[in-house]
């Protein structure tokens, strides 16, 4: 079950958002994790069991946790347990995700003929394996108490707005509203609000771009203008794709009366790839920065090790995405990029006005042909053709044909990048007040039906991030 789809929107939402508003308030938490393991358990029955192990784990390990910190059981200290509990997790994460990435390599390398285990990844793992191993630090950190209450915990790692692609939270974030919280009217229309703008986004304008992503994939008339056609759809698409679902998670978030972290902030108006990842999928650059790079030492290391750690942290970030080398090329390029402007580059891209978007988009769009590549040599390929390698034309007539059909959305992609919609709302918000208040809910059920009818008339409603 996705946001952007049907069942969800039509049956399971409504369903849920009445018996939620209906229940007492000690009840709500029971409400919505039980809608909550309902919806894993829609897409993924036999894993629900994973889900109900690592969430039973989690629970058991903070209180454990706790109870070493005030005082060691024998030989089991504090650091033990962490140490078992992020090893269980680690160990789960590791072999239903990259088991088969494993075999294939040491068949590569050893010339070994070890069958593939073919397992299905358990839907939104990175994620709550995150949030879980985030919460067991944290309370051996002493930045929070344990939660002694079952649901209470099992609701943050399980809670279904953003279980399945994030963004990834905090328990320190969420904890006093689990405890205590109030859906108000303002917050109920401002998560409406934001839940229409994200399905918006995903339906109007990700899907129809990757659908010309695929145009591109089954064409048989490769060409440069093919190619930057391909790389700058993509790069929208993505972007749309993903944040337009944490939108949705964060608009349904706010109907139930929490404040879930921004996940997005306009990347692609970033002057720098330091600034760009500053603004792309905040929540697991923080967590990485928290759990990783400052433990590390950050860079109050030497030099050398500063960017040991850079390194040590891209390559878990691009392994993170996916089972594959390119994921893996994907973070190191990144970490390259990240050196080399902290290094040399950053003083000459702050001085430059418009070349230093260009430098960014450039870059980006390589990068994504990277990480979208079935593998390495494809992305390669990928990316020769922007720059005419392999002997391709430069134009084709499929360029010609599929640059007009889909101009017009790739300027709307490009528009609704920029803060440029959201500063023209509130001018008129401001100026307008009246108007815009018979306006929004107008216009936010134009969306809502526009993007219906997508749906029902379409076919192409993948969401990428669920394979992480």
């Amino acid at each position: 079950m996705v946001f952007s789809g049907i069942t969800f929107l039509y049956y399971f939402l409504p369903f849920v958002l009445l018996l939620y508003f209906c229940a007492p308030a000690k009840a709500k938490n029971g409400v919505l994790l039980f809608a909550s393991l309902f919806f894993y358990a829609w897409g993924e029955p036999v894993y629900i069991l994973l889900m109900l192990f690592s969430v039973l784990t989690g629970y058991l390990a903070g209180l454990l946790l706790e109870k070493t910190l005030k005082e060691p059981i024998g030989r089991i200290t504090p650091k033990v347990v962490l140490t078992g509990a992020v090893g269980i997790f680690t160990g789960l994460f590791i072999y239903f995700k990259y088991t088969d990435f494993m075999i294939r390599n040491i068949n590569a390398v050893v010339g070994a003929d070890i069958p593939l285990r073919h397992i299905v990844l358990p839907i939104g793992i990175s994620f709550y394996t995150f949030q879980i191993i985030s919460y067991l630090v944290d309370v051996y950190r002493k930045e929070v108490p344990a939660q002694k209450n079952f649901v209470s915990l099992a609701l943050y790692i399980a809670m279904f707005p953003q279980l399945i692609a994030g963004p990834i939270v905090r328990y320190s974030a969420v904890a006093a509203q689990i405890s205590r919280r109030k859906s108000t009217w303002e917050g109920i229309e401002r998560g409406i609000t934001r839940f229409v703008i994200g399905l918006s986004k995903k339906v109007l304008i990700a899907n129809e771009l990757g659908r010309l992503c695929e145009l591109y994939w089954e064409s048989t008339e490769p060409s440069v203008l093919f190619a930057w056609l391909y790389g700058i759809a993509y790069l929208f698409h993505i972007y749309f794709d993903f944040s337009g679902y944490s939108d949705m998670a964060i608009g349904l978030g706010k109907i139930f009366g929490f404040t879930f972290p921004e996940n997005f902030n306009y990347p692609y108006i970033s002057g720098s790839i330091t600034e760009f990842w500053r603004r792309w999928h905040i929540s697991l650059g923080t967590w990485f920065r928290d759990y990783l790079y400052i433990p590390l030492g950050g860079n109050r290391v030497s030099k050398g090790r500063w960017y040991c750690n850079i390194l040590i942290v891209w390559l878990f970030t691009g392994i993170w995405h996916g089972a594959s080398w390119n994921f893996v090329i994907w973070g190191l390029f990144f970490a390259v990029l990240l050196v080399i402007e902290k290094n040399w580059l950053m003083p000459y891209l702050e001085k430059a006005k418009v070349w230093k978007h260009i430098y960014v988009l450039l870059l980006l769009i390589i990068s994504f042909l990277i990480f979208n590549g079935e593998n390495p040599g494809t992305a390669a390929v990928d990316v020769g053709r922007l720059f005419g390698l392999g002997g391709i034309p430069f134009c084709s007539r499929e360029a010609i044909y599929y640059g007009k059909s889909f101009l017009i959305l790739i300027v709307a992609a490009a528009l609704g990048s920029t803060p440029v919609i959201r500063s023209l709302g509130e001018k008129i918000q401001q100026k307008l007040p009246r108007a815009a208040a018979v306006l929004k809910p107008i216009w936010l059920i134009l969306l809502f039906v526009l993007s219906t009818a997508y749906l029902v008339d379409g076919s192409f409603n993948p969401f990428l991030y669920f394979r992480f």
